[in-house]
């Protein structure tokens, strides 16, 4: 792959999930099955989905729900090869814009209590903890903790986005820098499997 490869992200489609199950599998302890999010992207009406992609590999995804006024983040995460270049952080944003596009009057989520490097990603972007979800991963039983956003619309959330997206913008672009082999599954695939079920718990950020 190119190192001058560009950060795109976009909708998520049925063709992505090989992709997105690689990193799923990689970054949870319990992770989704892909039938739970073909199930969310073809019978969830609340439910919307992205993909960050270099070239043609999948490198993050995140997604939402859009319940009334209020987008819960529902999972999100970026490939272990390609963390700490920023890739999270445009996620993110593109999270909330997609949130604010909905209509959205605010950004919650859950987070393990332990994850101490998403919860300080998610503070950066104006999550602020509101509540304890008390044993709420079945794989180990950790608490969650309930992180949400000011108003989306409102001045002091506004100007954080605003000056967070001018930070990525003058810094370097996110390229595509690891062996192919790395991330040999996440090439988005011409065709993908079938499969149906239902959605599995809400699962914990990496990024």
């Amino acid at each position: 792959m190119s190192a001058r490869s560009m950060l795109k992200v976009r909708p998520m489609g049925i063709g992505d999930l090989p992709g997105v199950q690689l990193i799923e599998r990689s970054s949870f302890s319990t992770p989704w099955p892909a039938h739970a999010y073909r199930q969310e992207l073809e019978g969830n009406r609340l439910a919307h989905y992205l993909v960050a992609t270099l070239d043609r590999a999948i490198v993050g995804y995140g997604g939402i729900w859009v319940m009334v006024d209020e987008a819960h983040i529902t999972t999100f995460a970026v490939h272990p090869g390609f963390r700490r270049r920023g890739i999270g952080e445009r996620l993110l944003l593109a999270l909330l814009d997609l949130s604010i596009a909905r209509q959205a009057r605010e950004a919650t989520l859950e987070v393990r209590l332990s994850n101490l490097a998403a919860r300080r990603l998610y503070e950066k972007y104006g999550f602020r903890p509101v509540g304890i979800r008390p044993r709420y991963y079945s794989d180990d039983g950790e608490d969650a903790l309930i992180m949400t956003t000011p108003p989306l619309l409102e001045g002091e959330m506004q100007g954080r986005i605003v000056e967070l997206r001018e930070m990525l913008d003058a810094g370097p672009s996110p390229s595509s820098t690891a062996d192919a082999s790395d991330i040999g599954e996440a090439m988005v695939p011409d065709d993908a499997a079938e499969a149906e079920g239902v959605l599995a718990e809400t699962s914990e950020a990496r990024s």
